[in-house]
């Protein structure tokens, strides 16, 4: 009994503090949700018929990418898909990821497009972190790029031997719908070309935006044309190698946009082109050109 009696004594010891604990924590609670109503009647008072609460603050936006190059010359952005939690598609046996070969091709190019002198560069991410497109596109338009590549590397199911680099371009339906939301958008302030089209009737807004698209569609189908000219025998395409599809990228209103699929990572071959620095070199020689042509013959054009 004695021996009883003691394990019931020592089970009482621990419990009252935890007990105590609870109730403290319970306190502290109430006392916390009752400052709060405090504050919100207050505030009530001070303007009758009307509560507020007051939340945190959004975070503040991330910082944008440094812009590499000499400062009169036309800004690129370069946008290396996935990163962070997404790692896009996946090389069979999982050792090789579409986000780290994107990001080590936006390197190699950057430092191809700096050697020629003739433009600036920044890239969207320069480490392992995710963006959403919405932000890539943002990006791009804050720092009042020129011309925006994004770069993939595309996967193909296990039954199909799909191999060589696309550029896709947006398509005419997916660019009118696109015109049409922001037409509709509340916020349209220097949405194209540093127009204004807050106070513009929907109707003129949809048509400013609509033309201005149109004019960066025709500027990106024909960066698109000038890569695949430029790259040659260089880099293997596939032969249907200009595509356009409705991808978020490329939607920007005022920034000529393309997305480069440098291959399949699905494909042995393919996979061994992108993933050798050679094949880094080859594609960053043609986007180079490319790049080059494409500026020069906006300039002779004015």
């Amino acid at each position: 009994m004695d021996r009883q009696a003691r394990m019931a004594a020592g089970m009482r010891d621990r419990i009252w503090p935890e007990r105590i604990l609870q109730a403290l924590a319970i306190v502290i609670l109430a006392a916390g949700i009752a400052a709060a109503v405090r504050l919100a009647l207050i505030a009530a008072a001070q303007t009758p018929g009307t509560l507020t609460l007051r939340l945190d603050p959004p975070p503040p936006a991330a910082p944008l990418p440094a812009v590499d190059g000499p400062a009169d010359r036309p800004l690129v952005i370069l946008d290396p898909g996935h990163g962070g939690h997404d790692p896009g598609a996946v090389a069979p046996g999982g050792q090789t990821r579409e986000k780290d070969l994107t990001l080590a091709l936006a390197r190699t190019v950057r430092a191809r497009i700096l050697a020629g002198g003739r433009a600036r560069v920044a890239l969207t991410r320069d480490t392992d972190r995710y963006l959403s497109l919405r932000e890539r596109i943002e990006i791009g338009r804050a720092l009042g790029a020129r011309l925006f590549i994004s770069l993939h590397a595309d996967a193909a199911p296990a039954s199909d031997d799909a191999h060589g680099a696309t550029i896709y371009t947006l398509s005419e339906t997916a660019s009118d719908a696109e015109a049409a939301a922001l037409a509709r958008s509340e916020n349209r302030a220097d949405i194209v070309r540093g127009i204004d089209l807050g106070a513009a009737r929907a109707d003129i807004a949809s048509i400013l935006i609509d033309l201005a698209q149109r004019e960066t569609r025709a500027d990106a189908l024909g960066f698109a044309r000038l890569l695949h000219r430029e790259a040659g025998d260089s880099v293997p395409f596939r032969p249907d190698h200009l595509r356009t599809a409705s991808l978020m990228v490329l939607k920007a209103p005022d920034m000529p946009s393309v997305l480069l699929e440098a291959g399949y990572i699905t494909n042995t071959t393919d996979l061994a082109f992108i993933g050798a620095p050679d094949g880094q070199r080859r594609i960053a020689d043609a986007l180079a050109r490319a790049i080059d042509a494409h500026f020069a013959r906006k300039l002779a054009r004015r």
